[in-house]
């Protein structure tokens, strides 16, 4: 193998472990003013250290958001 062979192989390795690397999971989300519910695909991260949710999402779907109260 050439040096260019080597750099493409590397860099489909990496890209490879990447996408092994992301956890996709089905999430079911349930309003609590209505009962109503949406099941949503969601990327599991392990390296977060919180809650997150895309706000644009919550307002597509029309969930009701509080500022929780810090500690």
């Amino acid at each position: 193998m050439n040096y260019y062979s080597n750099i493409k192989r590397a860099r489909d390795i990496w890209h490879i472990l990447q996408l092994l690397r992301e956890v996709w999971i089905k999430v079911g989300l349930e309003k609590l003013e209505s009962h109503k519910g949406v099941t949503v695909k969601t990327l599991l991260n392990s390296g977060v250290t919180g809650l997150f949710i895309d706000t644009k999402f919550t307002k597509e779907k029309r969930f009701k958001l509080e500022k929780l109260k810090i500690l």
